[in-house]
């Protein structure tokens, strides 16, 4: 047989389950971290709940993602997992979901990897949002989970560095109200309200412009150009602030 005839009669299995998100719908990847916990707390000892360094090997993590090839509107992270936006006409692989979470998980397993100086393991899924309102929702809803994470995180690790069991640990908080899980910490000389941003609402990556300064390559003369660059907010705005917020990036 043939090559050319080969290669046709394989190439229909490497490709009979390809789905492509259709024109006109919104591009989320999701990003998660593979066993994450075994690696950070029990392998590199990482400060817990949270970890400048975990923190800003994540936002490294998301800026290389922006920057490797899809044009991304906007990144988020919390914890072990990215969260990025696609532009709207983004139409690199024809859309296809395989390529984009194969790609997508490689890259970020990639970065994270060459940072951390050890293998760290991303999946990826693909949301595939219909209305700009459900993007808005979706960043949403990943806001909130961050300070629901963040209270439990706090409230869980102060019994662990007293040495109480993670099992014990955990069965403390499961049917505690939110406002109780606050007084606990409260009584532990924990003010939840004063943690850092970054750690109750998690950390944005988008594009922003700016000035720069240079020179007229005809005359001389010194000018102001337009460029755009990444900036990462450890201090993001919450609730509709937060929605308002991404509906100002959303086409």
């Amino acid at each position: 047989m043939k090559f050319n005839e080969l290669d046709k009669k394989m190439r229909v299995y490497e490709t009979a389950h390809d789905h492509c998100v259709i024109p006109g719908v919104y591009i989320v990847a999701r990003i998660d971290g593979r066993c994450f916990t075994t690696l950070t707390k029990d392998k590199h000892k990482f400060e817990a709940p949270y970890d400048p360094r975990f923190r800003d090997m994540m936002s490294e993590t998301v800026k290389h993602l922006m920057q490797c090839g899809f044009k991304v509107l906007y990144g988020y992270t919390q914890s072990d997992e990215i969260s990025l936006l696609l532009d709207l006409d983004e139409n690199t692989f024809e859309r296809k979901e395989r390529k984009l979470n194969s790609v997508l998980a490689g890259e970020a397993s990639a970065k994270f990897s060459l940072l951390l100086g050890d293998i760290g393991a991303f999946d990826c899924r693909i949301c595939q949002l219909p209305s700009r309102q459900l993007v808005i929702d979706y960043f949403r809803w990943r806001n909130e989970d961050a300070h629901r994470n963040a209270l439990n995180a706090h409230c869980y690790w102060s019994l662990r560095k007293e040495g109480v069991s993670p099992a014990e640990s955990s069965a403390t908080f499961t049917k505690m109200s939110v406002a109780d899980k606050n007084e606990f910490l409260f009584q532990k000389g924990i003010n939840f309200n004063d943690l850092p941003s970054w750690q109750k609402r998690g950390i944005g990556v988008y594009w922003e412009n700016y000035e720069k300064d240079g020179f007229n390559p005809i005359n001389g003369e010194p000018v102001k150009a337009n460029r755009s660059r990444l900036k990462v907010d450890l201090d993001l705005p919450m609730k509709d602030q937060y929605s308002d917020f991404i509906a100002s990036i959303v086409p």
